[in-house]
């Protein structure tokens, strides 16, 4: 018999903090603000907190920086770092060390000013890049735009529909980066050329930021604050680091990941109400719902096409704006945790998917080299 995570762990608490400001504020700061929301969210104190999961750009041990700074000395900890997913991943390890008796409550935290500084801080350039001149990772992702639309017959009206979507989901959240900045398809495929055919309007913000969840068992979670939001099912999957070693450039590891997860939700997509993705540009959305299982492989732009998507659609993608128009400090994976619990909740005011039980939401790291499925649900879905 196959032992199983679904229910063992809760999200409790969410947090976030200085989305697209020029505060100055480090790092830390940010890393430190979200924390102290989150645990507000969750009726926590700090020194109920003995296990640490997180990291910044910035930090070669981000952990211990962390508990140093916030003044926690951990039962537990882990800093495992595949980018953009990092969060979902740890999110998992959470509950499993939770599960055994490491520790009773997790923060996951992450802080950045890519905003203001406009550095990433990553040290290490892939091979082949570096002798090829590819400043990754806006090349790689342009290169799989360009194989979907060749390959598939994708047309970057389709593709302008993501970006379209995003802004319209922005539009109600209060804290979205861009609410007040309508666009239309036009203006997407009229935007400057970034990378071709990569145009500005399909590349995420670059924000400063900080966001933290907090995570505790299932029985603990039920004397808490906040009404909880279970992990169901989860699974990561990597295939490459390097974009040469894609087998396929319009395939990626998602298609491993979210098939086990759903498998360990015991659920089907049928079953999803709301879709939380990492959009670090608009063609990981449409490759995304394609590995996914939403849509066959070279539909996902006419699955996303006439507002499916967006708004009143038939899938609720991104409902926070996403990583085009919410935010994106650097490493978008935790908003998409964060918003998915908001849905799960009922708590997300003008965005609300109304009914909302079931919530997946996806991590992406580095050029579509690691992705992470998490599947959450309510009370209800156990």
């Amino acid at each position: 018999m196959t032992y199983t995570l679904k229910g063992k762990g809760a999200i409790v608490g969410v947090g976030y903090d200085g989305l697209g400001s020029r505060l100055k504020r480090s790092p830390m700061d940010h890393m430190a603000n979200a924390t102290f929301k989150a645990l507000e969210d969750a009726g926590l104190e700090l020194s109920d907190i003995d296990g640490i999961c997180g990291g910044t750009f910035y930090h070669m041990f981000p952990t211990l920086v962390m508990a140093e700074y916030l003044g926690i000395r951990p039962k537990w900890s882990n800093s495992d770092q595949t980018g953009g997913s990092s969060f979902l991943s740890h999110l998992q390890e959470a509950v499993m060390a939770i599960e055994a008796g490491l520790c009773s409550t997790v923060l996951i935290a992450y802080g950045s000013n890519v905003g203001a500084v406009r550095n990433f801080g990553i040290l290490d350039t892939p091979t082949y890049d570096g002798i090829y001149g590819n400043d990754q990772p806006l090349p790689g992702y342009a290169m799989a735009m360009g194989r979907h639309m060749h390959q598939y017959g994708t047309t970057r009206e389709q593709i302008a529909e993501v970006a379209v979507a995003a802004r319209q989901w922005a539009a109600l959240h209060p804290d979205a980066v861009m609410r007040d900045k309508p666009i239309s398809v036009e203006d997407v495929v009229n935007s400057p050329l970034i990378s071709t055919p990569i145009r500005a309007l399909d590349c995420c913000l670059m924000t400063d930021g900080g966001a933290a969840i907090i995570v505790t068992s299932a029985e603990k979670a039920k004397d808490l604050k906040q009404k909880p939001v279970y992990m169901l099912g989860s699974a990561g999957a990597h295939w490459h680091r390097e974009l040469q070693e894609m087998e396929d450039l319009t395939v990626t590891p998602a298609k491993e990941s979210a098939a086990r997860a759903f498998a360990n939700a015991g659920i089907s997509k049928s079953d999803v109400d709301v879709v939380q993705l990492y959009d670090a540009f608009t063609i990981n959305t449409i490759m995304f719902l394609e590995d996914m299982g939403f849509c066959e492989k070279g539909e996902g732009g006419a699955f996303v096409a006439e507002g499916r998507i967006a708004p009143g659609g038939e899938l609720p993608v991104n409902t926070n704006g996403g990583g085009l128009s919410f935010a994106h400090p650097g490493k978008y994976g935790m908003f998409t945790l964060i918003e998915a619990t908001e849905q799960l909740r009922g708590s997300a005011g003008d965005r609300q998917v109304q009914g909302a039980e079931i919530a997946v939401a996806h991590g992406n790291g580095c050029v579509f080299s690691h992705e992470f499925t998490t599947v959450l649900g309510t009370e209800a879905t156990l």
